[in-house]
């Protein structure tokens, strides 16, 4: 009788390396609001696997610093970081920096089939405000801006700009009440895509700096005035 080939193991070490990827892509698409703390058990049940690699996971991003260290045991685990003004700020020029250099050399570079994809990712976003599906829009939100960004074939690039977003994107949570109804950045949106079609890069770099820093702009105010409320 022939025997079916043996699976190959999964490793703990590839176990905790897929935690791991799906704790950074909920950060980077705002799941994860400042201050929250990530209780270990609860991740585990989420993702369906064992306390081990969450805990090995949710480690590396500690030592990462996406993430804080929390309290002890399985009810404790990490807390997201709670960014002032200032750091976050310093994020933001991190970001103004750049992404509107990928997305210009994106501009020259994105195929019919890439531009489309990333049609698909705006037009997500806006009806997601229109139905009320925050957490839709902030994944398609996030598509929308690595898809531009995995266009330009930089991966060194592409880190710096993945590091930047890990630490700051639970902060831009903080705009969803007052700018994601109103889809404030929206118009930005549209021209980078805009200017993608039409292989403008200086275009598109722009639309790109614009949107990074209304967004830096509301919330370094939002993040002062919540400083300012806490003697």
């Amino acid at each position: 009788m022939n025997r079916l080939p043996r699976l190959d193991p999964i490793g703990r070490d590839t176990l905790w390396k897929r935690v791991h990827s799906a704790l950074k892509s909920a950060l980077l698409a705002g799941r994860f609001f400042p201050g929250q703390r990530i209780i270990l058990r609860e991740i585990a049940d989420e993702l369906g696997t064992s306390l081990t690699p969450v805990r090995d996971a949710v480690n590396h991003l500690i030592a990462e610093n996406f993430l804080e260290r929390g309290g002890v045991g399985q009810g404790g685990g990490a807390t997201v970081p709670l960014l002032d003004a200032d750091q976050f700020n310093q994020l933001m020029i991190v970001r103004a920096s750049l992404e509107p250099v990928a997305a210009s050399i994106a501009a020259n570079l994105a195929t019919t089939e890439q531009i489309d994809a990333i049609q698909t990712s705006l037009d997500e976003m806006k009806r997601s405000v229109m139905e009320n599906r925050h957490g839709d829009y902030l994944d398609a939100h996030y598509r929308f801006h690595f898809s531009i960004y995995a266009v330009c074939r930089m991966p060194i690039v592409q880190q710096l700009i993945d590091s930047a977003w890990l630490r700051c994107g639970p902060t831009l949570t903080l705009a969803l009440p007052q700018h994601i109804p109103s889809l404030k950045r929206y118009d930005f949106h549209v021209t980078a895509l805009d200017a993608l079609r039409h292989r403008q890069g200086e275009r598109a770099a722009a639309a790109i700096r614009a949107d990074i820093e209304s967004a830096r702009n509301d919330i370094c105010a939002m993040l002062d005035r919540v400083n300012l409320s806490y003697p």
